[in-house]
């Protein structure tokens, strides 16, 4: 899949996840059997606000050229998806999240996303002059 592409796909699922995030917090609470309360809501909107604009980001780059720049944006996606990985796992484990089914399509979303975030990166070529050249399978 060329890199634009998986760009495209990856900002039309953080775009619809953090507006669904940010409009509807009980909702995503509920599918994963968290207690709704005031003070989760709040978190959840703020985690939807920051999902939001990194598909606003990702969908602004699709196009781009390589550079250390692109490079730098796909590796700190990288570190989102796999950063927001163990959250849920881990309040699973201590009951804070009581639906497992309810935190297994982030998961996968999570794995999937942060492995293609980091092989984008390594695609991406920088010149030793900080120029950037485009391989053919970008």
């Amino acid at each position: 899949m060329k890199r634009s592409t998986f760009l495209t796909l990856a900002a039309a699922s953080a775009l619809g996840v953090g507006t669904t995030a940010i409009l509807a917090p009980a909702m995503f609470l509920a599918s994963k059997g968290v207690i709704d309360n005031p003070a989760a809501e709040v978190w959840m909107r703020e985690v939807g606000v920051l999902i939001f604009a990194s598909g606003v980001a990702a969908l602004a780059v699709r196009n781009h050229e390589d550079s250390p720049t692109l490079r730098a944006l796909l590796l700190s996606n990288a570190v989102v998806q796999w950063g927001l990985l163990p959250i849920e796992l881990l309040a699973f484990s201590r009951a804070a999240i009581t639906n497992g089914w309810g935190i297994v399509p982030n998961t996968i979303l999570h794995v999937v996303l942060g492995a293609a975030f980091l092989f984008y990166a390594s695609r991406v070529e920088v010149s030793r002059s900080g120029g950037a050249e485009r391989r053919a399978t970008n």
